[in-house]
């Protein structure tokens, strides 16, 4: 089945997904995956194929509104800069979604081209399925992770994102304009999120584990807790001589990364988790990521992008954003963890790890001091009972298999 799997974002965002797209083709499909050209190494490194979508979101993440989301983090506060960069975003996206799903028998939607996949694939004729990295249909059992990670109560949960689905936005007309341009009746994109969330036939997959969301029994049916997707280390990866030598040289070291986050606050943060280490009395792996976080020193280096399935089992403990991508890779680790959240869904997925024991509590971006983080990775790596617990929680995780929903629902569609 020749497959398309479209997704945009930072790496967490691509990253499962190309690894989806790995263990599709050895089930022995034609996959290539549609991102933005910052990520195309990551695509055909993997032996896909790769096709084009717009955008650059290390750029829109270092822009001033980009910081300002940051800042903002997982509040109302955030919304504006969110419009700016979504109306920059939708830029020549749905001309280039439709040249991507060219030739497709299926094509397999992530959040960010979701709904312009949703349409080019109903005026083609090509069956969709949503594929999301976090909760992504409303229940009672707790807010959309968006809205953070405090619940509103069941009637609150399932009802706070409506007023959402029924405003006007600034994308309405982007919407109807695209819809005229293939066919279909003009429609703004709260309607197309409502369609989308009450067809029971449309498949939503999630790629997380049960174990840290089970599926809510008021799910509909079609929406589908899958398990994580995860890219293979590559073959022919070896770490660097420097990163060899400098596990090789003491105890195993925390890690301190934050991803994609926090573009342009390198030097600041630097101070800050290499001061946090030194008091913590811990060696430290630290991840440059967009921040451009920089250390030097007998007990911390510096590194660019590891893998994670590599490196995160060799750490004492996991100082990171708790982004969706990066807390699956904490969990099939099996190390504690200390998330340290910024913006978006992070919030929900920081709670989550903490009520899973294998973490001492979330430690919020915006209270991020070297003392208060020295603290959380004392208890991190020196309270055994936070890494006995990641330990088995990690036996299971790794245990799941997240592609074999996929491919189900692949070989249902290839029956239909």
């Amino acid at each position: 089945m020749r497959v398309v799997i479209m997704t945009v974002g930072t790496r967490g965002d691509v990253a499962p997904f190309v690894g989806l797209g790995v263990r599709l083709r050895a089930a022995g499909h034609e996959v290539t995956v549609a991102t933005q050209q910052s990520s195309a190494e990551l695509v055909t490194g993997a032996g896909l194929a790769f096709r084009p979508l717009p955008g650059d979101m290390k750029a829109d993440m270092a822009s001033a509104d980009g910081q300002r989301w940051t800042k903002a983090g997982a509040t109302l506060r955030a919304i504006p800069a969110q419009l700016r960069l979504g109306k920059r975003f939708m830029i020549g996206m749905g001309q280039a979604v439709l040249a991507a799903a060219a030739g497709a028998e299926v094509l397999l939607l992530a959040r960010a081209p979701m709904m312009h996949g949703y349409l080019a694939g109903q005026a083609l004729g090509i069956p969709t399925v949503g594929l999301e990295l976090w909760p992504s249909v409303p229940t009672g059992d707790f807010p959309l992770p968006l809205f953070g990670d405090r619940s509103f109560g069941r009637w609150g949960n399932r009802n706070l994102h409506k007023p959402v689905l029924f405003a006007p936005t600034p994308f309405d007309a982007d919407f109807k304009r695209f819809c005229r341009e293939i066919g279909l009746p003009p429609v703004g994109i709260g309607r197309i999120r409502r369609t989308m969330l009450a067809d029971e036939r449309w498949p939503i997959l999630h790629g997380y584990s049960p174990l840290i969301v089970p599926r809510p029994a008021d799910w509909r049916p079609g929406a589908e807790v899958a398990g994580y997707w995860w890219q293979p280390i590559p073959p022919e990866w070896r770490p660097s001589p420097e990163l060899a030598d400098f596990l090789a040289a003491g105890p195993p070291p925390v890690y301190i990364g934050l991803g994609s986050m926090a573009s342009g606050e390198g030097e600041r943060l630097s101070g800050i988790v290499v001061e946090a280490a030194r008091q913590a009395r811990v060696r430290a792996v630290i991840q440059a990521g967009w921040a451009g976080l920089a250390a030097a020193g007998d007990d911390v280096l510096t590194v660019g992008d590891i893998p994670h399935d590599w490196l995160f089992p060799r750490m004492a403990a996991l100082v990171q954003h708790a982004g969706a991508g990066t807390t699956g890779a904490v969990l099939r680790a099996g190390v504690s963890t200390v998330p340290v959240p910024v913006a978006f869904d992070q919030p929900f997925w920081a709670g989550r790890l903490t009520r899973l024991g294998i973490s001492p509590g979330v430690l919020p971006f915006k209270r991020l001091t070297a003392p208060a983080l020295a603290e959380r990775i004392r208890q991190a790596v020196g309270e055994p009972g936070f890494g006995d617990r990641a330990r088995v929680l990690g036996e299971r995780v790794r245990a799941e298999a997240g592609t074999a929903r996929v491919l189900r629902v692949l070989d249902e569609l290839a029956g239909g």
